[in-house]
């Protein structure tokens, strides 16, 4: 029996939940992300797995969960071959006939499957419904929640059961630092955009995050930081257990992980230190318009969009409006002119 369903699959007390995957051992966004969070130990046999050779299209990688509490298995369906490939409807096809092939052969009584191929897999609901309505209709006895296309749950909604990362240097100067920006008394949470300026401003103060900037779009950014909030995500901070790599992603510091770097850097004089000088650095500019605008102009008055630093505000405008057609429509010479007069009093450009 297909019940047609939205909402958080991950919190389906059903025998089996579906995976959608891919062939190279890796859960990098949407729904499979959220699997390897929720289950270390699937993604675990899944990775080892893919080194062999053993996750291939059509055929179900199946792991039994060693747990008296939710799913006992996740039933991992390859429905790309490569991470950045679109789905196959021909692989959704082969792959659904293994799928019934292996709820019949393990008795499941209940199952939760994805809209497969949909979202990043590029494939429209209209064309796989149709797939998935006939194969499972099949089954008898077997209580089939079949979620329809809705976007992700919410990241707070997200079950994390990764082992806890350790506090570092790193980590509690860029907790701490997130925590100053957000003590304004608002219910706010910061944009990613804000956080790859605040990890920008970090590093250029002497704290070693091991972060390559390149500048793009928004101004400086680093895409090994995407890396290191899914390592700490619901652990230290939230907003990024799903993965959305988008400016506009909202994130929080965890209060009590706040407190822990609190603790750990309490005797760090040299850490202080620098998130006092970012701090002053920034003070006035804590909004996304306001960070990629100094974060940018601070770019090119220090590296330059071709290795020639800006020495001057008029060149420094010239550069920001040559950088991309957003930056030449959002800002004007006035604004460029704040940032400027910022950089001098911190003795960043000369007067």
């Amino acid at each position: 029996m297909i019940e047609l369903t939205r909402g958080n699959l991950l919190a389906a007390e059903t025998d089996a939940l579906v995976n959608t995957v891919n062939t190279e051992g890796v859960m990098g966004k949407g729904i499979a992300l959220q699997f390897k969070k929720a289950f270390p130990e699937n993604f675990e046999a899944y990775r080892k797995a893919c080194e062999r050779r053993e996750v291939i299209p059509g055929r179900m990688f199946v792991v039994e969960l060693d747990s008296l509490r939710g799913p006992r298995w996740i039933i991992n369906f390859p429905t790309k071959r490569h991470w950045r490939d679109r789905t196959r409807l021909d692989d959704i096809a082969s792959g659904l006939n293994d799928l019934i092939s292996n709820i019949e052969a393990l008795n499941i009584r209940s199952i939760a499957i994805p809209p497969l191929g949909c979202g990043h897999g590029g494939l429209k609901w209209k064309t796989v419904y149709p797939l998935l309505e006939e194969a499972l209709g099949a089954l008898h006895d077997v209580r089939v929640l079949l979620y329809e296309p809705s976007g992700e749950p919410s990241a707070d909604e997200i079950v994390d059961r990764t082992p806890r990362p350790r506090m570092t240097e790193g980590r509690a100067a860029f907790l701490l630092l997130m925590d100053r920006y957000l003590a304004t008394g608002w219910e706010y949470r910061l944009s990613l955009l804000e956080l790859q300026k605040l990890a920008y401003f970090l590093q250029e103060s002497g704290q070693q995050l091991r972060l390559r900037f390149k500048p793009l779009v928004y101004g400086p950014y680093a895409d090994e930081l995407r890396h290191v909030l899914n390592r700490i995500e619901g652990h230290f901070v939230t907003g990024f257990a799903d993965g959305r790599n988008k400016p506009e992603t909202p994130l929080q510091p965890k209060s009590a992980a706040v407190d822990e770097a609190s603790r750990y850097a309490s005797d760090n004089v040299a850490l202080h230190a620098r998130l006092n000088l970012v701090a002053e650095l920034i003070e006035n500019f804590e909004s996304p318009f306001g960070m990629e605008l100094l974060s940018s102009t601070h770019w090119i008055a220090k590296y330059g969009l071709s290795g020639d630093p800006a020495r001057t505000l008029q060149e420094a405008f010239d550069q920001l409006r040559n950088w991309n057609s957003h930056k030449a429509r959002q800002f004007n010479i006035e604004h460029v002119e704040m940032a400027w007069e910022r950089l001098e009093t911190r003795g960043i450009v000369d007067r």
